[in-house]
């Protein structure tokens, strides 16, 4: 019975409370905290909730960011593909200029002179392509190579089988990777 009592008993249950109360209030005084100082409840949720908005606001900031930085990449890559030739195309425009030069002067050149111009505009395509890391590929008398030359026939011929024997068109790297493969005639094993 008397162990409910504090339960039923106001007097009983008054006095619990404030014992309680002054053992809290002993314990925050121990721990050196000062009670009227501590912030409410009220005041500890509202700065929290402005500590949250400020971090929404700044994630919403980062966010807009990192989409325009994508953005601008995505433009960036856009730009370079589509301008990519755009030096090339440059320097090709010279040698188009020189054949049509050529062709402009009519039927009273000699074939010297068109032979000599036809000279000078294969140089400068030449250099164009050195300039722009176009080698050419010429595998006479190599050994055949399914990567960078294309057979078109096999030949009775002197030398090594599976060599180049004949060269039909010459083939044409870009940066080490080919773009056209030599069409060739290989030598039949005997």
């Amino acid at each position: 019975m008397l162990r409910n009592a504090h339960k039923t008993n106001p007097v009983f249950r008054r006095e619990v409370n404030v014992a309680e109360e002054q053992i809290n209030q002993e314990s925050v005084e121990a721990a050196g905290v000062n009670v009227d100082s501590m912030p409410s409840l009220e005041e500890m949720l509202r700065e929290a909730e402005l500590n949250a908005q400020e971090h929404h606001d700044a994630w919403l900031r980062a966010k807009a960011e990192t989409e325009n930085v994508r953005r601008r990449a995505l433009d960036d890559v856009e730009k370079a593909r589509k301008f990519a030739l755009d030096k090339f195309a440059a320097d090709l425009l010279a040698v188009k200029d020189s054949l049509e030069a050529a062709l402009a002067t009519g039927d009273n050149a000699s074939l010297e002179s068109v032979k000599s111009g036809v000279e000078l505009t294969l140089k400068q395509l030449s250099g164009v392509f050195e300039k722009n890391a176009i080698n050419e590929v010429n595998p006479l008398g190599a050994k055949f190579d399914p990567n960078c030359h294309q057979a078109i026939g096999m030949v009775e011929a002197e030398g090594e089988p599976n060599t180049v024997a004949t060269v039909l068109q010459k083939g044409y790297l870009l940066n080490e990777r080919v773009i056209r493969p030599a069409l060739v005639m290989v030598v039949k094993g005997k």
